[in-house]
């Protein structure tokens, strides 16, 4: 079986502007996780510490050092951030809204003195694995799905071995991969969704999926079962009916 590897991403990017890629601090967090962006600093008495984030440098956290007195004006924080004495700054309950670039600046300083890229990923769902029928009667056809995913990717698995793969990043869509497999194929299978920092998998039971029966009512359809019984029960009604009038007949 051959290896497939899809990938279809519109990636958003930032600039840095002129603090250059390599003042930037990545960190990643699972959504409804705290996260503290540290400073690495002291405050001064005579000092404010401010932080700000987005491209617009929105006003989001200050302290000041004089009386450590806080104040957190944007209300899509509301309840959700904390200032500590070295300035560093935590946020709680994380949304997938809150990544993207936060600095932190002082009133001694014209510089930033920290700048971090903050990626909030959503939780992953469980992938789940169902039959679909195909032209192949030799072969059983699986597909692997996972809904409302983003920044994450999709991968059939044969033992510890990559079949096939499928990403998506920033887009919140369905994924969906296919795979073929003998009907008595004894290998393991499972799909496996995974981002950076967390993974979801789901292990394929090809005897419960892929199972085969030469009795019809276990391998044929639904509607074709329910013509069957149908069908069961008219003769069942044409005798009894048969059997009354035969009966009645008599003298």
């Amino acid at each position: 079986m051959s290896e497939v590897f899809i990938f279809f991403c519109v990636c958003s990017w930032s600039l840095y502007g002129v603090f250059g890629v390599d003042a930037v601090k990545s960190v990643s967090v699972t959504e409804g996780e705290s996260v503290t962006l540290n400073t690495d600093t002291e405050i001064q008495t005579d000092e404010l510490i401010i932080w700000k984030t987005g491209h617009n440098d929105n006003l989001i956290a200050t302290i000041n050092g004089k009386d450590n007195k806080t104040d957190f004006p944007d209300e899509r924080f509301r309840d959700r951030l904390n200032l500590h004495q070295t300035g560093s700054l935590t946020i709680t309950h994380t949304r997938t809204t809150d990544s993207g670039l936060y600095r932190v600046s002082s009133t001694r300083s014209e510089k930033p003195l920290n700048i971090f890229n903050l990626t909030v990923n959503a939780r992953l769902p469980v992938p789940v694995i169902s039959r679909y029928l195909s032209s192949s009667s030799s072969n059983c056809s699986l597909l692997c799905s996972a809904v409302n995913v983003s920044d994450a990717t999709l991968s059939w698995y044969k033992g510890m071995s990559v079949l096939s793969s499928i990403s998506v990043c920033d887009l919140s869509i369905s994924l969906s991969l296919p795979l073929e497999v003998e009907y008595q194929d004894k290998n393991t299978y499972s799909c496996v969704l995974n981002n950076p920092i967390s993974n979801q998998t789901t292990h394929l039971d090809i005897n419960t999926l892929c199972h085969t029966c030469a009795d019809c009512t276990c391998c044929c359809g639904f509607t074709e079962a329910v013509v069957q019984l149908a069908l069961s029960a008219l003769v069942g009604v044409a005798t009894v009916a048969v059997l009354v009038c035969e009966f009645g007949s008599k003298p």
